[in-house]
């Protein structure tokens, strides 16, 4: 298993328990989909570096996770046909 870092953004216009909403819906794809040690932090509202979607600012969602290739390929393709999703990066940890 390899260790994952996913860093999302959520549009700013949600209210705060749709957001929290999506962000238990994201981990319950990482757990169904063979994820373990999940981690997932709440980084709150924040102004972006650059408008992306129209939108100067977000709620960012730092999440981490071990997991396979399959986990992460779900959950990328979750995110993107989300409307509540604006960016996400993930990244492997050495």
């Amino acid at each position: 298993m390899q260790a994952y870092e996913v860093m999302y953004i959520i549009r700013p216009d949600l209210e705060e328990e749709v957001v929290k909403t999506n962000v238990e819906k994201f981990a319950e794809v990482v757990n169904t989909n063979g994820g373990v040690d999940l981690k997932a932090e709440l980084m709150g509202k924040r102004r972006l570096a650059y408008e992306v979607k129209k939108f100067n600012e977000g709620y960012y969602v730092l999440m981490n996770f071990n997991g396979e290739a399959r986990t992460v390929e779900e959950l990328e393709r979750l995110m993107k046909i989300s409307d509540a999703v604006i960016r996400y990066l993930t990244t492997k940890k050495e």
